[in-house]
């Protein structure tokens, strides 16, 4: 199921692809947002992804009723839909230098369309590959028009039913998607450990036969990486210079120090994957003599019996293996013997 992104393998075999997500934490300067693409690249992030929308192709000019939010707990209240967005928005002439600042970095750089106006100016600039919010993945005509760039598509799966995403990937695959990743989410800002449900994740890759990753809105590493060790091959955080210099997303965007500990943890996850073994690696061996063995532990003559006063089972591991020692008691020895002689059958009569 493996496939390319651009110049990245996307894949088991592979370590996992970290995706810095923008979103609106450029907080509507330009030089910032280029400062954000210089720590995701300097954190050791694989990709940037931006959100390509305008307030207009979001929602409507309206601020009351469904359009305002007024849900207390929610770190937008008292925004409407439209400010939000027009506030949010990253501004489609910044695109293209975005972009590019990116792949001087060697860093994929693609974007989360919204509506068919995005992709087509997407496509205009080369995107690799198309990411499809939770918020739009039960919206078949994006899904569709996307799919039929022909590129790989990463779909987060947040709030959707398995019904809804059996269609989205029957609609995906029917018009031309052919690489494709399926993102676990939980669609809460920030989301806790508690609702993250990583155990979807190998889930996802059996049901649906693609590429699996996490599109994570919790705090801190530990839910990617253990996303990482139940499979996921793609995680998604978003990303800020400064949580406390503010932006619509900050409050659960990880920080440059933070972002690079995501690469570090997630890869040494991945590595430590490996596959089912028992007994001792190549890199184990030189281990074994501090295994435990039967050694004599005060001089003995010869003739002497072995007891549990002039042997017994201690570390390092030169001598019998410790399940000899109920046959090795009531025995003799061959010869006199010295504490700390490592036990073998040639000293015993």
């Amino acid at each position: 199921m493996s496939f390319n992104i651009g110049h990245r393998r996307v894949g088991a075999g592979e370590p996992p692809l970290i995706i810095a997500e923008m979103s609106g934490n450029h907080n509507q300067s330009l030089e910032r947002a280029l400062a954000i693409v210089d720590a995701a690249a300097k954190a050791g992030a694989h990709a940037l992804k931006l959100q390509t929308y305008t307030a207009d192709t979001m929602t409507l000019d309206l601020a009351h009723g469904e359009f305002f939010i007024e849900d207390k707990n929610s770190l937008w209240a008292g925004s409407s839909l439209y400010s939000l967005y027009e506030k949010a928005h990253t501004p489609w002439e910044w695109h293209s230098a975005i972009f590019e600042r990116a792949r001087a970095h060697g860093m994929l750089a693609f974007s989360t369309p919204f509506d068919d106006t995005s992709v087509d100016f997407l496509e205009s600039l080369g995107v690799p590959a198309y990411k499809i919010a939770s918020f739009e993945n039960t919206d078949l005509p994006l899904i569709r028009r996307v799919a039929a760039t022909g590129k790989p598509m990463i779909i987060s799966t947040g709030m959707a039913s398995l019904a809804e995403l059996d269609e989205t990937v029957r609609t995906a695959r029917a018009h031309g998607c052919r690489d494709l990743v399926l993102l676990k989410c939980t669609s809460t800002y920030p989301a806790s450990p508690e609702n993250s449900n990583v155990l979807t994740v190998p889930h996802l890759r059996e049901l649906f036969g693609c590429e699996v990753g996490l599109s994570d809105h919790s705090l801190g590493v530990g839910v990617a990486v253990a996303a990482v060790a139940l499979g996921a091959t793609v995680v998604e955080k978003h990303f800020t210079l400064d949580r406390a210099a503010g932006g619509v997303d900050s409050v659960f965007s990880l920080e440059p120090h933070e972002l690079a500990g995501l690469v570090l943890e997630t890869e040494r996850a991945w590595q430590s994957l490996g596959k089912v073994r028992y007994g001792a690696t190549a890199a184990e061996e030189a281990s074994r003599r501090f295994r435990r063995s039967l050694y004599v532990v005060r001089d003995m003559r010869e003739g002497e019996i072995f007891d549990h006063t002039n042997v017994r089972a201690i570390r390092p591991g030169l001598g019998l293996a410790p399940r000899h020692l109920d046959a090795l008691l009531g025995r003799k020895a061959r010869q006199p013997l010295q504490r700390g002689t490592a036990l073998d059958w040639s000293l015993v009569d």
